[in-house]
Parts: C-alpha cells; sequence; structure tokens
C-alpha cells in the first residue's frame, strides 16, 4: 500500500515537469521559428565560405567556354573553335569543352545543362541574392544554344566535336589548336538513346530556366526536347554500341534511365500527364527505382527519383491514384538512396575514405561525392518544406538535418577539411592543385605550342594560369593527392563535376523552403 502510494505520488510530480519541458520545447522552435524537421541555417562562416566557393565553381564554366566570347572576364582565355560544324553548314562553335582536353563530347555537356538548370530553378532566389544568377544562367545559355544547333533535323543530333584519339595526344592551347575537328553524329540508323535522352532532358529543364524572362526561346528549347525525346524512344541503342570507340572515353552503360530521366523534365515542362505515365509505366521495367544506384553523368536512376520525388511532396493530391502509387515507389527508392549516403544508417555505405569522403572509383573519385551530396541537400529541403520529420532506414530514423549535415560534411571534406588540408577547388584557400590537368591553364597566353609540343605538360612548374573554379579529380582511397600535371586521374577538373558542385553549394547556402513548382 505504501509502495503504492509513493508510486501515485511520484507520477502526480512528474506529470507537470514533463508538461514544462514539452512548453519549453515548443516555446523554442515558436520563438526561433524552427519546425523539428527544419533544415540548420548556414553559420555567417559558412555563407562566407560556401558564396566564395560558388563564386570560383561559375567561373569554371566561362573558363570551359569555347566559340566567340562575350564579356570575357578570364584574362588568358579567348576566341576558339569557330569554324567547329562548318563543314556541315552548322554554328557548332559554342559548348564547353569537356574538361582538361578540347573535345565537346554531348553526353556530359548534356548532363551539365540539366544540373545546372535543375540548380537554377531550384535555388534561383539563392543564387540572385549572392548575385550569381546571370553567371549561372549566362553558362547555362551557351551550352543550350549549343544544344539547339547539334539537333540539325528531327531524328538528327550531333554528339561530338573534335576526335578524342587525336585531341587526347596533343597539347596546344584552344586558342590556337590546328588539329581537324570532325563532327559525330547520331540519326535513325545509327542511334544514341541516352546521349539524345539526356539533351531532351537538358532542353526540357532549361526550357523552365527562360520561361518568364525569353519565353520565344523557352518554346523553341521544349520543341527541341520534345523531338529528341520521340527520337530516343523511336530509336533505342546506346551510344557507345552504336560508335564503340568511344567507350573509352564517356562509355554509357544503358539508356533507360535516360527515357526516364527526360520524360520526368518534360513533364515538369509541359504538366503533360503522359510523360509522367512513361516514368511510371516503364519505372520498374527500365529499373527506374530498386536497388540504390549513385547519380552521375552515367547514370540517372537517383536523379529521376528524387526529382519524382518532388512531385510527390508537392502534387500528389492532383496525380490519378494509379500514378502516384508508383511515384510513391520512386520516393521509396529515393529515400533509400539517402539511407546509403547518411552515416548510421544501418545500410550506409562502406564506400568512405577514413576521412567520411564517400569514394567509388580512382577515376574523376569526387564526382559520386558531390551528386550524391547534390540530392541529399535537394531531398532534405523537400522534407523540411513539407514537414517531413524523419525517414526511415530499416527501422532508424534520419531528419532533414541529417541529410544536411550529410553534404555538409562532404563539401567541407572537398574544401580543405581533410588529411591533406587542401582544397580540391582550385582558387579557394591557401592550398589547392597547383599543376592541373588542364591544357589552358597550364599554357602561357602568349605562346602557341604545336599539337605535338609537351613543353607546358612536362613542365615542373605550376600552371601559369590560375583555372579558378576547377574540381579536381580528387584524391585515392588512401587520401592521398599526387599533384602532377601527367596525373590526369585525380587532377582533370570535368564540367558535370563543376556543374553538380555549383548545384550541392547553392543548397548549401539556400535555408529558404523549396519552390513548390517550376512553373
Amino acid at each position: 500500500m505504501g509502495a503504492t502510494s509513493r508510486g501515485c505520488c511520484c507520477r502526480f510530480v512528474v506529470l507537470p515537469v514533463i508538461l514544462v519541458l514539452i512548453a519549453g520545447v515548443i516555446l523554442f522552435f515558436i520563438k526561433n521559428k524552427v519546425h523539428p524537421s527544419a533544415v540548420p541555417t548556414p553559420s555567417s562562416n559558412d555563407v562566407d565560405k560556401y558564396g566564395t566557393a560558388l563564386s570560383a565553381s561559375l567561373q569554371f564554366l566561362q573558363i570551359q567556354k569555347a566559340g566567340k566570347l562575350v564579356n570575357n572576364q578570364i584574362s588568358w582565355r579567348g576566341d576558339s573553335a569557330l569554324n567547329d560544324g562548318k563543314g556541315a553548314g552548322l554554328d557548332l562553335s559554342k559548348g564547353l569543352y569537356d574538361a582538361g582536353d578540347h573535345m565537346k563530347f554531348g553526353f556530359p555537356m548534356a548532363f551539365t545543362a540539366t544540373v545546372l538548370s535543375w540548380t537554377i530553378l531550384e535555388y534561383r532566389s539563392t543564387l540572385s541574392g549572392n548575385g550569381k544568377l546571370d553567371l549561372a544562367v549566362d553558362g547555362l545559355r551557351w551550352i543550350t544554344d549549343y544544344l539547339v544547333t547539334a539537333h540539325s533535323a528531327d531524328n538528327v543530333l550531333c554528339i561530338q566535336v573534335g576526335d578524342p584519339k587525336v585531341d587526347h595526344l596533343c597539347w596546344d592551347r584552344p586558342e590556337t589548336m590546328t588539329e581537324a575537328r570532325p563532327l559525330l553524329f547520331i540519326n535513325n540508323t545509327s542511334p544514341g538513346s541516352d546521349v539524345a535522352g539526356e539533351t531532351a532532358a537538358a532542353l526540357a529543364a532549361a526550357s523552365l530556366v527562360f520561361k518568364s524572362s525569353d519565353p520565344t526561346y523557352s518554346s523553341t528549347l521544349l520543341t527541341h526536347a520534345q523531338q529528341l525525346f520521340e527520337f530516343a524512344d523511336n530509336y533505342t541503342a546506346i551510344y557507345s554500341v552504336t560508335f564503340p570507340n568511344l567507350a573509352s572515353y564517356y562509355n554509357s552503360t544503358d539508356y533507360e534511365d535516360e527515357l526516364l530521366w527526360a520524360a520526368a523534365w518534360l513533364y515538369q515542362a509541359t504538366g503533360d500527364m503522359k510523360y509522367l505515365r512513361y516514368a511510371t509505366d516503364n519505372g520498374q521495367k527500365f529499373r527506374g527505382y530498386g536497388d540504390p544506384t549513385y547519380f552521375s553523368w552515367d547514370d540517372k536512376r537517383a536523379g529521376t527519383q528524387v526529382l519524382l520525388s518532388r512531385v510527390h511532396f508537392f502534387s500528389s493530391g492532383s496525380i490519378p491514384n494509379d500514378v502516384n502509387t508508383v511515384i510513391d515507389s520512386y520516393r521509396s527508392a529515393a529515400e533509400r538512396v539517402m539511407c546509403v549516403l547518411v552515416p548510421g544508417s544501418p545500410i550506409s555505405t562502406s564506400d568512405r575514405t577514413k576521412g567520411g569522403l564517400i569514394w567509388i572509383q580512382e577515376w574523376n573519385s569526387l564526382q559520386h561525392s558531390v551528386g550524391g551530396s547534390f540530392l541529399a541537400a535537394l531531398y532534405s529541403t523537400y522534407m523540411a518544406t513539407t514537414q517531413t520529420t524523419d525517414i526511415s532506414c530499416n527501422g532508424k530514423t534520419f531528419a532533414a538535418a541529417d541529410l544536411r549535415n550529410f553534404a555538409k560534411s562532404q563539401v567541407d571534406y572537398i574544401l580543405g577539411n581533410n588529411p591533406t588540408k587542401m582544397s580540391y577547388l582550385v582558387g579557394y584557400g591557401s592550398m589547392y592543385p597547383q599543376r592541373i590537368h588542364h591544357r589552358g591553364a597550364s599554357i602561357p597566353a602568349d605562346q602557341s605550342p604545336s599539337c605535338s609540343d609537351y613543353t607546358w605538360l612536362n613542365s615542373p612548374n605550376r600552371n601559369p594560369n590560375v583555372a579558378v573554379g576547377a574540381l579536381v579529380g580528387g584524391p585515392f582511397l588512401n587520401e592521398t593527392y599526387n599533384d602532377s600535371r601527367e596525373n590526369a586521374l585525380q587532377g582533370e577538373p570535368t564540367t558535370t563535376s563543376c556543374a553538380l558542385f555549383t548545384g550541392l553549394l547553392s543548397g548549401m547556402l539556400s535555408s529558404s523552403t523549396a519552390v513548390r513548382s517550376f512553373t
């Protein structure tokens, strides 16, 4: 009896204390205007750090420009590739050089445009507030102008300018190169659904970027996107199977992911249910949702899952039930991707360096880190905006803040919080790679070496021109980096990684809610 009385008394004493604690927590969130599912607001130090890095990353897109440069701010760059396409009656002088070489590879270039468009659509206010929106849009349009011209007929697309075998034997400046620049096309008899699909996705996404500022241009982009999607879907093939010699450069493992990716973007651009039904009808058949994958220029499944999750988060009430059920499967797949990425999850990947960097392969090792982090930052914003408290990873829950903290850890590693204490972003911080594998950066602007003159490739000196914003390939698994110009494996920057890192940095600077619609 006495024990029962003491227990009863204890319960009545504890209950008010619990209520006071709960009230205090609620008051904290109200006072600070924070919902439990919110993502952390970047500190002033992070705003400065990520803002500086974002400015650098966008500058690299300017460095990579081909053609007749307009308002050029890069002192060591000039006009180049002015005759690209002329033999076929096309002006293909614009576009971006792929990496440290002078190739224009259509597959990764289109992916660069898609990711850059997605970044602008999601983080327009952040880019505008940091004074970087115009630079991002300018870089995007330099690519889309090229892609529109490359699509010279309904079922014809130029997918490459330059011969990679010849180009990769040269070490000259783009402004003075003399090597042949042949064109390569896909068509009805030599198809490439992957590159056509990615180009469709790029132009559909970009049409949304220009919809209010230049509706005529936007309409042109969308028309090309729709035609290219039909081409990709009607004449199916992997482009690097059609052209086996290209497998040594940007080998494509499939084309079905690009078809789903393009359909998802065309739905965003048009609102036409046929594109959403294409993604849902073919999702399982095309392995659009299933085992988690890493987002990259070759594999778009994780990107498609996150993009269609956006539909589930913000538009599910207007979607037919049968379609919405499949969209829910895409969202479940996206959450499995997050569960693989976030540390502490029961299915978290072990593919990391000791310092915590996502690491999959030696060539361009940073690409999967920035790709996964870009998606994690996006997904955390979707969760916060819809007040989704958590995701479940085999019974263990993670909040939006956990996804954001994972993305932050990857950014901070890249910017110098790593065992080498070196920034992998050229021009950022006090220590960064000085001899990156980049022809234009390695040769003084007043020199005109021939194709086979390797003086500057073999020079032990630092590059005379700093390619600000170049994100190098990255460290080895043991977290070492060899700063040698001949080390293309670690030291060559790419536009695809630049676009992903630009998106990731924009996400880390954003503390606002996600836009609910791109239109």
